[in-house]
């Protein structure tokens, strides 16, 4: 049982997310192709959108997760081969840094999320204060694997300073093993990212630095701040 202490922090989070969610909905324009992300804040913009359906002509998902509550909302969920690129694709992330680079992952779509930021004409991440860093590497870093190279994934990410972690019991919606590679400082986010990408049996990783965010909606006390690309 959470302490009061510890309720009322989450009470706050909670707040922020729902505030960050509600700021997300005045980017969503008519005729909007939209893509949505996975994670504890992007369902509380879920729940809101409802309210705007008018505006969204289409729509797509990053997890069987999200799928599920939009559909429970009434949407219908297209592909991304039916869709072809999105307007704007909106989604949380684990960690931020004021450049807009971020590790997301920690829900396992890591792989879905990137494949829609890829194909979205803007990226809106949306935050509470608490994942704003200076660098990224205290969260722990997910690497998507297939199954056969998780060890040696592993043994790879120990020589570049990193202590993976298997995620046990858990299969992405891709099939596939995650990795949680621990005490990281990511000094250079960019080149991290695109050597890992590089190791075999990698599908993915969760450092989004080739494709950051474009605008960055942050939730603290005073309200919303924004940073833009």
């Amino acid at each position: 049982m959470l302490s009061q202490g510890s309720l009322w922090k989450v009470m706050d989070q909670n707040k922020k997310k729902l505030n960050v969610a509600a700021a997300a909905m005045d980017h969503i324009h008519n005729d909007c192709i939209l893509g949505m992300g996975t994670g504890s804040t992007v369902n509380f913009l879920i729940d809101l959108i409802p309210d705007i359906k008018n505006k969204i002509s289409a729509v797509a998902s990053s997890s069987l997760e999200t799928e599920k509550r939009l559909k429970s909302h009434g949407f219908t969920v297209s592909s991304l081969r039916e869709l072809g690129n999105l307007d704007l694709y909106i989604d949380g992330a684990d960690e931020a840094t004021d450049n807009l680079n971020l590790i997301k992952g920690g829900g396992g779509a890591l792989t879905r999320e990137k494949i829609l930021a890829a194909a979205s004409s803007k990226f809106i991440c949306i935050i509470d204060d608490t994942k704003l860093v200076p660098f990224l590497g205290k969260f722990p870093l997910p690497i998507e694997v297939i199954p056969m190279a998780r060890s040696f994934v592993s043994r790879e990410m120990i020589k570049l300073k990193g202590q993976p972690v298997w995620r046990e019991n858990f299969l992405t919606d891709n099939g596939n093993d995650i990795i949680d590679v621990h005490n990281l400082k990511i000094t250079d986010p960019l080149e991290l990212e695109a050597t890992i990408n590089q190791i075999t049996g990698v599908v993915s990783v969760g450092i989004f630095a080739k494709r950051s965010a474009d605008i960055l909606l942050i939730a603290n006390n005073d309200g919303i701040e924004a940073i833009n690309s």
